[in-house]
């Protein structure tokens, strides 16, 4: 009973592969192949050319071609390798992307840096060698300007007082000169009457 049914699983394994070299020579029209298209579509052309039995246990099995599998190993690996080939350039690029943002994070770094740098020059003077705000130097500016002003007004108004003071001075000692010309022209004419008188009394005396 054994011996028979060892004969009737190769007639059926014969069966199959003979079924499977029929079709991979007749159907010529199919998209699928072995040797080319994805690795997905080469298990479903290993699939749909494998010979289908039954086992002695009932289950249903593929025969399938020994020199498949090692093609399909061979695809597999390759594709393997072409994938851990195409990772690690991947990671060198973003290996290389990543250090490209860190440069560019340390440029934008710096740049923003100068930018502060130049926004505090920009809103900052320098006032006796010291920084100071912008409106702090207004304010002291102004304040300068403000109290050189007071004190332009304030030399005027004294100018001003002692322009008036000298004129009213000016205008004394031209009255004190006038009365003391005024005085000396009498004091003179006086002088000049008690001479003539004198001399008209040692006139007198003489004759």
């Amino acid at each position: 009973m054994k011996f028979l049914t060892k004969v009737i699983v190769i007639l059926i394994v014969t069966l199959s592969f003979q079924t499977v070299f029929a079709q991979n020579d007749t159907d010529d029209e199919d998209k699928l192949s072995l040797n080319s298209g994805t690795i997905d579509s080469q298990f479903e052309y290993v699939f749909q050319k494998s010979g289908n039995f039954k086992g002695t246990n009932g289950q249903n099995y593929k025969a399938v071609k020994y020199a498949w599998l090692l093609d399909l190993k061979s695809h597999v690996l390759d594709s393997l390798k072409t994938t851990y080939t195409d990772l690690e350039n991947s990671e060198k690029v973003v290996g290389n992307q990543i250090k490209e943002i860190e440069d560019l994070k340390a440029k934008l770094a710096t740049t923003q840096s100068n930018l502060d740098q130049t926004d505090s020059e920009k809103n900052n003077m320098a006032l006796l060698g010291m920084q100071t705000s912008k409106t702090n130097y207004n304010v002291i500016m102004w304040s300068i300007i403000a109290a050189l002003l007071a004190f332009l007004l304030f030399f005027i108004y004294k100018f001003k007082g002692s322009n008036s003071s000298t004129r009213e001075a000016k205008h004394k000692l031209q009255e004190v000169e006038t009365e003391f010309e005024e005085h000396r022209r009498n004091a003179l004419e006086r002088e000049q009457k008690v001479r003539r008188q004198l001399q008209d009394e040692l006139n007198k005396q003489k004759s």
